[in-house]
């Protein structure tokens, strides 16, 4: 059976009628037999798409057709199998949305667009300028996580700061207490799965002083695909379909640690408390489990 592919998009630019954009990526987006999440707002366009090689090749160029969306940088990936209709495997259906935030960091009335991109954010890194300025700055430069601290458990940036968010939400009260003032004299570089949240999330530290900032342009995904794991990055990437997980080779290293037993682990699984929408790391052997805030109750 053939395997499916996935897309990874987004762009910030300001759009008159999101609800409109709404009908017309639903109606091509299904039209066309693809699965996965699209997120509209007033600010741009952030989806996820599993499908046919063919099938989301005309959807790239339809999108592309409009006169806002034609700088989108999408990035591919292999998915998982495809059904006997064509459809992708790695989504449960197709989800096409308008939300005020297409990356819900709680501060959309911070967030400034313009037909460039947000308006503020750190200066764009390259994975090879990346690299040159390690080279050049070394143990000075800061790697910070802008993804949930789930994520970094299983991948992470070698030395990178890992915030111990949550969600995305948890970011600008983070900001806010100074519990990151320190890093304010250093280069921070910060990086998440495709870009767009540190699109944000450099916006809102810049805001707040910092004044030598970075972002990783392209996001862990074009960083692998450029250095696998020869570079700077250790472990495997958390992806939010069926997947679950992508490693970038087959020497990907395990810097997970089960929460059960303690062994190495990449597998992440949801909390089984039903209240809960955490996920934590645990392996095959030690199956569901609950996350921190819930163990203590139930032991």
């Amino acid at each position: 059976m053939p395997l499916a592919k996935i897309l990874l998009f987004y762009v910030f630019t300001p759009l008159a009628d999101p609800d409109a954009i709404r009908l017309w990526q639903r109606d091509l987006a299904d039209s066309l037999g693809l699965r996965g999440r699209v997120l509209i707002s007033k600010d741009g366009i952030n989806g996820t798409l599993g499908g046919e090689m063919g099938s989301l090749k005309r959807y790239v160029r339809k999108t592309r057709d409009y006169p806002a969306f034609t700088a989108i940088d999408f990035k591919w990936s292999e998915g998982s199998e495809l059904d006997d209709e064509g459809r992708s495997l790695d989504f449960p259906k197709l989800s096409v949305k308008v939300r005020d935030e297409i990356v819900s960091f709680g501060a959309p009335d911070e967030l400034r667009v313009d037909e460039s991109g947000v308006i503020g954010g750190g200066t764009r890194l390259s994975p090879d300028a990346l690299h040159e300025l390690v080279a050049e700055r070394g143990d000075e430069v800061v790697f910070f996580d802008g993804r949930n601290a789930l994520e970094a458990e299983i991948g992470r940036f070698r030395g990178a700061i890992v915030p111990p968010v949550e969600t995305t939400r948890d970011f600008v009260g983070l900001l806010d207490s100074g519990a990151y003032d320190h890093l304010k004299g250093r280069p921070v570089v910060t990086y998440c799965t495709g870009g767009i949240r540190c699109e944000v999330l450099s916006s809102l530290m810049a805001a707040r002083g910092f004044g030598e900032l970075y972002q990783l342009d392209g996001g862990i995904v074009r960083y692998g695909e450029r250095f696998g794991d020869d570079g700077l990055w250790e472990g495997s990437l958390v992806v939010f379909d069926g997947r679950e997980s992508v490693d970038f080779s087959e020497r990907a290293a395990v810097i997970g640690t089960c929460e059960g037993c303690g062994t190495p682990s990449k597998r992440t699984v949801n909390c089984t408390d039903a209240s809960c929408r955490g996920r934590l790391v645990r392996c095959e052997a030690c199956g569901p489990g609950h996350c921190a805030r819930h163990a203590a109750s139930v032991a």
